[in-house]
C-alpha cells in the first residue's frame, strides 16, 4: 500500500501561489516551496514536474478563485459578460502571475472548466468550428491582455515601467506631435479601471452579436 502524501494539491498550489504574489515569479523555485513548506525540494519532484509543473500550479490556483454563477445565463451575451468579468477580477489581484498567463497554456481543471463555459455561451451565438476558436480568443485575448495592461505598462510604451510610470509619460508628451497618446494617457489616468473593461467588453460583445446567426438569445 503505498504512503499517503505529505501535501494535498491545493496546498501547494496555494504556497505557490503565495510565494509568487509577495516575492515574484523569478522568487519561485522548487527550493524556495520546499522552504515556505517546510520540506526538502526533492520531495516536492512528487508532486509537480520542476518549473513547469510550479507555473502550472500558480494558474491553476489563481483561475480556481474566480466565482462564477452555478447556473448560466438565458442570454449568451449576458453570460459572455458575466464569466469575462469573473475571469478578469480573480486574475488582475494576482499581477505578478498575469505575465505567465500570457505566456503559458494549461489543461489544468479550473481553466479547462472556464474555457468550456465560456465556449458553450458563445456556440450558442451560432459559431462552430473555426469562428468559435476565433471568438473564444477573442474574448480570452482580451481579458488577459487587459490585465497585463493594468500589471505591466500599456502598449504604447516603448521603454517599459509600471502603468503609472507610462500613463505618466504618455501625458507630458509633446501634444502638437502625439495629440491622440497625451489624450487617451489623460483619460486612463482620470479613469476607472472596471469601467474601462466594461465598454471594452460591451465593444467586443456588440461585435459578436452583430455575427451571430440565431435571431434570439
Amino acid at each position: 500500500m503505498p504512503a499517503s502524501k505529505k501535501f494535498s494539491r491545493d496546498q501547494l498550489a496555494s504556497a505557490a501561489l503565495d510565494l509568487a504574489d509577495e516575492k515574484g515569479l523569478d522568487a519561485l523555485s522548487m527550493r524556495s516551496l520546499a522552504a515556505r513548506l517546510g520540506t526538502g525540494p526533492m520531495t516536492l519532484y512528487n508532486y509537480v514536474d520542476g518549473r513547469d509543473g510550479l507555473e502550472s500550479l500558480v494558474i491553476e490556483a489563481v483561475v480556481r478563485h474566480a466565482a462564477y454563477p452555478p447556473e448560466p445565463a438565458a442570454d449568451w451575451r449576458e453570460e459572455v459578460r458575466i464569466l469575462a468579468e469573473c475571469y478578469w477580477v480573480t486574475i488582475r489581484r494576482h499581477p505578478q502571475v498575469v505575465p505567465l498567463m500570457v505566456a503559458r497554456r494549461t489543461t489544468d481543471e479550473p481553466t479547462l472548466d472556464f474555457g468550456e463555459r465560456m465556449l458553450e455561451a458563445l456556440a450558442r451565438s451560432g459559431r462552430s468550428g473555426r469562428d468559435l476558436l476565433v471568438a473564444f480568443r477573442l474574448v480570452t485575448g482580451f481579458i488577459v491582455g487587459f490585465a497585463q495592461g493594468e500589471a505591466g505598462g500599456e502598449t504604447f510604451s516603448l521603454a517599459g515601467g509600471s502603468a503609472d510610470e507610462v500613463i505618466e509619460r504618455g501625458r507630458t508628451l509633446p501634444a502638437e506631435r502625439y495629440p491622440r497618446v497625451v489624450e487617451i494617457a489623460t483619460a486612463s489616468a482620470q479613469g476607472d479601471r472596471a469601467e474601462e473593461f466594461r465598454a471594452g467588453l460591451e465593444l467586443l460583445v456588440a461585435g459578436l452579436s452583430a455575427e451571430a446567426r440565431p435571431a434570439s438569445a
